[in-house]
């Protein structure tokens, strides 16, 4: 999967979900993906929260991309005290949010891995992470095929990928490397956000301050399994 910076609730269910969870970092970013930026609430609807990056080439790959002078932790920071201040869990989750906001590493992927390891710490989820580029394969390979490739130098027996990656792969291909291939829904998940009517798939910021970490683990077994036909697996 790509790096996102404090994505929804179905990206912890897929790193929860698995054995190893790819990540990758030599992985072209782009403006339109969700690399630096999510929703949050503010005043009963959703909002955009961003990392404002230095002005590069979009050709450049995620660990060439660097967060800019111009970006203000302590501004990030109050805008979400302002916004979850009087949120169930604002004393447990605030100290987490504020240290993965200040890391200091400015590097794009660096910066979001970071959080990503400390959310998983939060939510006790174990699951082995490597990152793409240390993978001994030939990473010139795109989608599928690279895919694949990872796959077989893991020695995986089964792949699991987000629902919206249906349509990108072929259940042939990987069942010729011998290879199962899986697809993960999230259940519909609800959950009282103040005494707003629900707003949902907002990111996992939202989660943590309306539910402790033990009923977020329970949250990330809700969750469907597909094969390529649409078929599910309990």
């Amino acid at each position: 999967m790509q790096p996102y910076f404090l994505p929804y609730i179905g990206y912890w269910q897929l790193i929860n979900a698995v054995d190893v969870f790819v990540i990758y970092d030599n992985i072209q970013y782009t403006k339109k993906g969700w690399f630096n930026r999510n929703r949050y609430l503010l005043n009963g609807k959703k909002a955009t929260f961003s990392l404002n990056l230095k002005d590069e080439s979009d050709f450049m790959t995620v660990k060439q991309r660097f967060l800019s002078s111009k970006f203000n932790r302590k501004k990030l920071i109050a805008m979400f005290q302002n916004a979850y201040h009087r949120a169930p869990m604002k004393d447990e989750v605030f100290p987490i949010i504020g240290k993965l906001i200040n890391y200091p590493n400015n590097n794009l992927f660096e910066y979001t891995y970071n959080s990503i390891e400390e959310i998983c710490k939060y939510l006790n989820i174990a699951t082995k992470i490597v990152i793409s580029s240390k993978i001994n394969i030939n990473h010139s390979l795109k989608s599928e095929q690279k895919v694949i490739e990872i796959c077989k130098e893991l020695q995986t027996s089964t792949y699991i990928n987000s629902v919206g990656g249906i349509k990108l792969y072929t259940n042939k291909n990987f069942a010729n490397e011998n290879i199962d291939l899986k697809f993960i829904k999230s259940k519909p998940i609800v959950y009282k956000q103040f005494d707003n009517e629900f707003v949902e798939w907002l990111s996992i910021l939202d989660v943590m301050m309306f539910n402790s970490a033990k009923e977020i683990k329970e949250l990330l077994n809700e969750y469907e399994l597909f094969d390529s036909t649409g078929e599910i697996h309990v």
